[in-house]
């Protein structure tokens, strides 16, 4: 299999910033930068599935120092969004989902920035989600850095609640992700927003997307070393924003648009509470099927398109055949 070691989020064997500093997790071993290993497909087939679920990353001490970048990564983001959201809303300039759309893009490429090189740069359990099932990352590491993402956006939350007043937190909710909100009506307060339905389907889509669109680049090795950290970083920063602006503003009031990120929901939630628990699985739901349906892509497609004749050790069906080996 040709080296990954320029994907941009980074595998099990080098969580990489600019090609050079990585990671070195417990449950792998060193290899060779630059070569193609016949032969390391075939050890592939020979993994338990302990090495398969990368269960020794537990007990690495390294790995659980990584996800400190996640957690803070995580904190800072769901601070600087949410102000973004209740800032933007807040003012009176026209376009407020145009110029909210394009702050969380520049927000999200600068803090992927400052992630990566400790960490891989996810900041999103889609992201972490999502990697585990190609292979790029265990499943273990994955855990350890979406509970790490879910305590820093609790964290942003609680970072933002301190410095809003009362009102502000009653009208933006925190800027959590809302599918519905209670309004004030001719006959009383009336319940605007989005079928759960429609908000699921749009996740999807939007999770979806994300992926195809963005993530990918940074997981194949191949257009990260052509494009490079920075333009790959941007591109994914770009297409959220994106993302964020089309689903805002085809969507209806009282809807806060896609949420690609179930951390980022989850904060808000917790410590807001009240109607943004209402619909807030489908911050969960969607993304996750969003992730499976674009790990079925990468299987379709010709294997030598994307990762290489072998696939890497964590992939999802390795594992799978692995606990059918038990």
């Amino acid at each position: 299999m040709a080296s990954n070691s320029n994907v941009v989020f980074g595998d099990e064997e080098s969580q990489v910033s600019g090609g050079t500093n990585r990671v070195q997790p417990c449950s792998s071993t060193p290899r060779k930068i630059n070569t193609i290993d016949d032969d390391e497909g075939k050890k592939h087939n020979f993994l338990s599935l302990s090495q398969r679920l990368g269960v020794a990353d537990f007990f690495c001490l390294d790995v659980w120092r990584a996800s400190m970048g996640e957690l803070l990564g995580s904190a800072v983001l769901v601070f600087m969004l949410d102000t973004i959201v209740i800032s933007t809303f807040e003012s009176d300039m026209k376009m407020p989902n145009l110029i909210m759309s394009i702050l969380i893009a520049v927000v999200i490429t600068i803090l992927l920035l400052a992630v990566v090189p400790v960490s891989g740069g996810h900041i999103n359990p889609v992201i972490s989600f999502s990697a585990a099932l190609v292979g790029i990352i265990s499943m273990s590491r994955a855990i350890i850095y979406i509970v790490a993402q879910c305590v820093g956006a609790i964290l942003g939350a609680l970072a933002l609640r301190a410095v809003v007043s009362s009102s502000i937190e009653d009208t933006f909710s925190l800027g959590g992700c809302t599918v519905t909100i209670i309004a004030p009506g001719p006959n009383g307060p009336v319940i605007v927003g989005l079928e759960m339905a429609q908000a699921l389907w749009l996740e999807i889509f939007c999770t979806f997307v994300f992926l195809f669109a963005s993530i990918w680049m940074a997981y194949d090795h191949r257009q990260a070393k052509a494009l490079g950290h920075v333009t790959v970083l941007s591109i994914v920063g770009l297409v959220l924003g994106l993302l964020v602006f089309i689903s805002t503003v085809t969507a209806k009031k009282g809807y806060g648009g896609a949420g690609m990120n179930p951390a980022r929901c989850l904060g808000p939630a917790i410590i807001r509470g009240g109607h943004l628990w209402d619909g807030h699985w489908i911050f969960w739901v969607g993304p996750t099927i969003g992730c499976v349906a674009f790990y079925v892509y990468t299987k379709i497609i010709p294997p030598k398109h994307f990762l290489g004749e072998y696939g890497f050790k964590h992939d999802f069906v390795g594992v799978v055949k692995a606990l059918s080996n038990v």
